[in-house]
């Protein structure tokens, strides 16, 4: 079984011709087909949205479970709408969707997945409101099924509403393969009266079986449309339009036989016609169609928006024109696969027109039950590939146990009950008064700001020893009072004020049992205390008690930060002259016999001090201290200007 198993895997299974062994052992899988951890998609061809095998260097992501291997993989599942609707999904607190159980979702609407091509330059009609993608449907099928319910039930109902809301995969097993080893076949595929006879779909799959012909080459008259006889058997019409994209093919069903260079033959189905069209229609950056804007806003007036128009009519009339030539081959196809997204580009295939060759009932039009991308040749070709395929997987069904037994213990295991954090204590009113005039007045003296300060105290009828809050902060533990703080910042002129003016009590100790002139660390500002004891007088407060030494006038004060500038800077004028002595002294000495000539060169040059420095020694002195920027800049300029130096040489000789 492995080694049919290998030959099936090999070579890809065409729907449409089976082999023998496994077309006379067919049966119907019972249930909705392969779902879970354990399910591996077998046959070499990938779906766009679910690469199951794992490699190293592929991503996944980690809402939908899907793994992609290339950037172009990862930007189209983003565009997806399996991956928007996890999205809706994660915001109402629900748990996300396999991508089959998405399938299954979607698999009565009768529209493309495609909501928007996977291009970076195609947006849709309707760039504001989606009217037409298959999610937005989704979410308004499922917004009317919740508001039917009673609250008692689950979000997505198992009573079936309108429409199949079918997998869109059929299922199938053969004993010529491993036990757990499926076949898949889009449903898509058959024609409504087959889908209803479900029972029969063995039956259904085993009429389908044509006999394979060698490739010819297609019939076609002048105007290069296959003639009649060319599509005397089963074929199938395939069209996309959307973003000023369009692309349309008619396949035979009917195998051909083709050797490829891995050696096994390959039998698919022959293209009988094909075309493709691009018109420049869709608003870049912006997003819409040019219609969809003027709908909205208004006739644009502008040069780009009326090549638009005449592009978005050219369409219509080429894509229309090629229908009716088409007619006889759409007219006998057995389906007719369509991705149409926006209402104009629905209007465009359906009309109504005037000599309309396709009508939307038509039994025969489906949608793509899958992703698909921008409307080109190589899209419909992967489009029919991807419906014609058997889908072959594997389901390892230790795999599914172990998850299910993962999610029953999840399941019975109870959550520890979260503790909550301790909520902070509820201040009261007089606290966060309190906090608030701590803020204002810190601030205030930490920015020196004298007269603000004096009149936030007096307009809040505040004490001007108010203690801040809260004390046990380490800020506050030092410096409880302004006093205290303003003395801590060296600020002469906040003291003065506050003693003289405000009428603050020096002899308040913080909680280190020290009065606010101890925490002074200059001069100026023990001496702005000493002052303002002078001109408040000693009866005003304890002075001794508050560690303040005797009075001193301010024009005392003064003349003492008079004197004391002088000193210092005496004292830097002594330094000068002794560090210029040092300099002279210690400085290299010139010999007084002997004269020094020209021809001395360096030697003069060193006894006299002044020797001259080297070209690299000159370009490092100028390159020192500079950043690297600015010494590239400094090459710069030195390299314009030795080439300016030779031009003008060059110019001189000649």
């Amino acid at each position: 079984m492995e080694q049919r198993k290998e030959e099936v895997t090999r070579r890809p299974l065409y729907i449409y011709d089976l082999p023998a062994d496994i077309l006379s052992t067919l049966a119907r899988k019972e249930g909705d087909g392969p779902e879970g951890a354990g399910a591996t998609d077998t046959t070499g061809e990938t779906r766009p949205e679910s690469r199951m095998e794992s490699s190293d260097g592929s991503k996944t992501c980690s809402l939908c479970g899907v793994t992609y291997h290339t950037v172009e993989d990862q930007r189209s599942h983003v565009r997806s709408d399996l991956h928007g609707y996890n999205l809706k999904q994660k915001i109402r607190g629900a748990k996300p969707v396999s991508e089959v159980e998405f399938e299954k979702l979607v698999g009565d609407l009768n529209e493309s997945l495609s909501g928007s091509d996977s291009s970076d330059s195609e947006d849709d009609e309707n760039g504001a409101a989606r009217k037409d993608t298959t999610l937005t449907a989704l979410l308004k099928k499922q917004a009317v099924i919740s508001s039917q319910k009673n609250g008692g039930e689950d979000e997505f109902s198992t009573k079936q509403t309108k429409g199949s809301g079918k997998a869109p995969l059929l299922w199938f097993t053969t004993p010529t393969l491993p036990n757990n080893t499926y076949l898949g076949i889009y449903r898509a595929i058959f024609t409504n009266a087959e889908q209803e006879k479900e029972a029969d779909a063995i039956d259904v799959v085993r009429s389908k079986q044509l006999a394979p012909k060698p490739q010819l080459k297609v019939p076609v008259d002048t105007a290069g449309i296959p003639l009649p006889e060319a599509y005397k058997g089963p074929h199938m019409f395939l069209c996309m339009i959307g973003g000023g994209h369009f692309a349309a093919m008619v396949v035979s069903l009917t195998p051909k036989q083709t050797k490829s260079s891995a050696g096994p033959i390959m039998r698919e189905g022959a293209v009988l016609a094909h075309k493709t069209f691009h018109r420049y229609t869709t608003r870049r950056k912006q997003g819409g169609s040019q219609s969809a804007n003027d709908s909205a806003k208004g006739a644009a007036h502008s040069a780009g928006s009326s090549l638009r128009r005449y592009n978005e009519q050219a369409l219509v009339d080429e894509v229309r024109q090629l229908l009716q030539d088409w007619k006889s081959m759409i007219d006998t196809s057995e389906l007719l696969f369509i991705r149409a997204t926006g209402t104009t580009n629905r209007r465009t295939l359906f009309g109504p027109y005037e000599g309309q060759v396709m009508r939307q009932n038509d039994p025969r039009v489906r949608g793509f039950p899958f992703n698909t991308r921008r409307a080109t040749q190589n899209e419909l070709m992967r489009a029919y590939v991807e419906l014609t395929r058997v889908k072959v997987w594997s389901v390892d069904e230790e795999a599914i146990l172990a998850a299910k037994q993962a999610e029953q213990a999840k399941t019975s295991t109870p959550k520890p009950a979260k503790q909550a954090p301790a909520a902070k204590p509820k201040l009261s009113e007089e606290e966060e008064t309190a906090l608030l005039h701590t803020s204002q007045i810190q601030s205030l003296i930490r920015r020196s700001k004298l007269p603000a300060l004096l009149s936030y105290l007096k307009s809040n009828s505040l004490s001007p020893d108010f203690t801040f809050s809260p004390a046990e902060s380490q800020q506050n533990y030092h410096a409880p009072t302004p006093l205290h703080l303003a003395s801590s910042q060296n600020s002469a002129p906040l003291v003065t004020g506050l003693l003289t003016k405000a009428g603050a009590d020096p002899c308040v100790l913080n909680n280190d049992s020290k009065t606010p002139f101890d925490l002074a660390g200059d001069r100026p500002t023990r001496d702005a205390f000493r002052v303002a004891r002078s001109e408040l007088g000693e009866s005003k407060w304890d002075w001794d008690n508050a560690h303040i030494p005797a009075a001193i006038s301010r024009s005392e004060a003064e003349s003492r930060t008079a004197q004391e500038k002088q000193e210092e800077a005496k004292k830097e004028e002594e330094r000068r002259k002794a560090e210029a002595e040092r300099l002279k002294r210690e400085g290299p000495k010139v010999a007084e016999q002997g004269p020094l000539g020209k021809a001395a060169g360096r030697g003069r040059a060193l006894a006299l001090g002044q020797a001259q420095k080297t070209a690299q020694e000159k370009r490092e002195e100028e390159a020192r201290g500079l950043t690297p920027e600015m010494r590239m800049r400094l090459e710069r300029e030195r390299r314009a200007r030795a080439a300016e130096e030779r031009m003008k040489r060059m110019a001189g000789g000649s």
